[in-house]
């Protein structure tokens, strides 16, 4: 079968501290950051996985974290140059660096931008500031702005913006407010999503008062016409965007292509004979300490038996759902190893059929959890 298109995820896993809700590998930064010896390490990640990337040129790559922005324009520009001379890019490859409102100085954005990153993703979750201080954020609603406007000083106007709702003791024209402030400083794209309270995290552990579900419905609801109605479609389950500014890297993910994953506790998916999932050392000190083979915690081949699953837990995510050849081009399996599920699926009022393509109906949407499980290996 036909390899998938290739993307690169890069993990920065420092932040100036760790957020109670958050439960991403992210570690408070020493007061000297490993910049130089850390990206050293990434590049010799890649070089360990460049051979499965085969003649594919990356068409995206994301700096997640963490908080990517701790790291300096000048080390970010050396690690892109050190992609480029060892793997083929796309001339319109996306470059996404996230970025904390709280972490950027005057001209870093430019200073980026030089790097060769082409959209940031700023992560604001709200603009009340009491609530910002309960969610642990290290900025206040003024730093968005600054930074918002640093953005555009720099050149970069492709940039997302990272809303929550159901916030602790959030009223519903809290979250509209939010909203409303975020579409006001016209971002290309708006990540909106759910507060959950993630096991392992402080806020697992000591829950705050949250909304109740009927007030979130509202809010979730309210919000998407709104969203609607400023010109954002919404294309996955928390993603929204202006015409021609989705997220190349997420949808990728999302349509079951490969990605290389480089740096601590980075996840990578590569097809050849079979797909893999491979999983790096999460600890940054235990990561660096190690050789570039060692730093692979797992590695595993997705069973044919799990491939409809894993495709579905990506795919269903999107609005339009996912077109049948895509399907069997990405699996490699025939679309009718699964027909019993997609009829069950559509008896149930969850997924809906277009004849070459499936798509989540509005009760499958949101039901997504209860859609994709159909597909499990032990339902089958």
């Amino acid at each position: 079968m036909p390899l998938p298109p290739l993307s690169l995820y890069v993990h920065l896993p420092w932040c100036v501290r760790k957020c109670p809700y958050c439960d991403f590998n992210s570690h408070a930064a020493p007061a000297q950051i490993p910049q130089r010896d850390y990206v050293d390490a990434l590049l010799e990640d890649l070089d360990l996985d460049r051979p499965a990337a085969g003649d594919r040129p990356l068409i995206s790559i994301f700096f997640g974290g963490g908080t990517p922005s701790l790291f300096s324009p000048e080390e970010i520009g050396r690690f892109l140059a050190g992609v480029r001379q060892r793997i083929a890019c796309a001339d319109d490859m996306e470059v996404t660096l996230e970025a904390n409102p709280g972490t950027i100085e005057h001209g870093r954005f430019r200073g980026y931008r030089e790097a060769g990153v082409t959209r940031v993703s700023l992560g604001v979750q709200s603009f009340n500031d009491e609530h910002l201080k309960v969610l642990g954020r290290i900025h206040g609603s003024g730093d968005i702005r600054r930074a918002v406007d640093e953005l555009r000083q720099a050149g970069l106007d492709n940039f997302n913006l990272d809303l929550m709702y159901g916030l602790p003791q959030q009223s519903r024209e809290q979250a509209l407010a939010d909203l409303a402030a975020a579409i006001a400083l016209e971002p290309a794209h708006l990540s909106h999503y759910q507060l959950t309270l993630e096991p392992g995290t402080v806020f697992h552990h000591r829950p705050p008062p949250l909304p109740d579900h009927d007030t979130t419905w509202e809010m979730q609801l309210e919000c998407q016409a709104l969203l609607a109605s400023s010109g954002y479609e919404q294309y996955e389950i928390s993603a929204y965007a202006r015409a021609g500014r989705r997220c190349r890297h997420n949808l990728n993910y999302w349509q079951f292509g490969d990605y290389v994953g480089v740096g601590a506790g980075a996840h990578g998916k590569l097809t050849g004979s079979a797909v893999e999932r491979t999983t790096r050392s999460k600890q940054p000190r235990d990561y660096l300490s190690r050789t570039p083979a060692e730093r692979v915690s797992e590695r595993r081949t997705v069973a044919a038996g799990e491939l409809s699953f894993e495709f579905m837990l990506n795919a269903l995510r999107l609005r339009e759902g996912f077109a049948v050849p895509l399907f069997e081009e990405r699996t490699g399996l025939s679309i009718d190893s699964i027909d019993a599920e997609l009829r069950a699926a559509q008896t149930r009022g969850l997924l809906h059929s277009t004849g070459r393509a499936w798509e989540p109906t509005e009760l499958g949407f949101r039901f997504l959890n209860d859609l994709q499980e159909m597909f499990l290996p032990a339902s089958r």
